[in-house]
């Protein structure tokens, strides 16, 4: 088991950049995809045609999601953090997932940068 952290700034105040990751319409905006996502702990989500698929876990409106993400045959949960931070220039969204299966690291850590962080970046540079 690996795990992962990045640090991102998104030109968006935390309130949009929250809502854009906890709110299923704005998510389908983004990802191009459907998307099931609710703030209710216990919820489940999924994200990319099913590429995606997890329990809420924890909402600290506009400043923290924590999420278990699924991988078949896992002992251990993967836990997702995502924190967000004012910044001069947006949010700084901090990312922390814990336990990505060996074989699934490269994919995941890839599809954090190229498929959801920089969705999010190219969603608020182009408002």
């Amino acid at each position: 088991m690996k795990d992962f952290k990045k640090y991102y700034i998104i030109p968006a105040d935390p309130q949009d950049v929250y809502n854009a990751i906890t709110n299923p319409l704005t998510l389908e905006l983004w990802t191009g995809d459907p998307a099931t996502m609710s703030t209710e702990p216990g919820s489940e989500f999924s994200l990319w045609e099913d590429s995606i698929v997890g329990k809420n876990l924890e909402f600290e409106e506009n400043k923290k999601i924590v999420q278990q993400w699924y991988f078949d045959g896992q002992d251990e949960p993967s836990i997702v953090t995502i924190k967000l931070h004012a910044h001069d220039d947006g949010t700084s969204v901090e990312i922390r997932h814990t336990n990505i299966p060996d074989d699934a690291y490269n994919d995941i850590t890839e599809g954090w940068v190229n498929s959801y962080l920089s969705g999010l970046d190219d969603f608020f540079g182009t408002l």
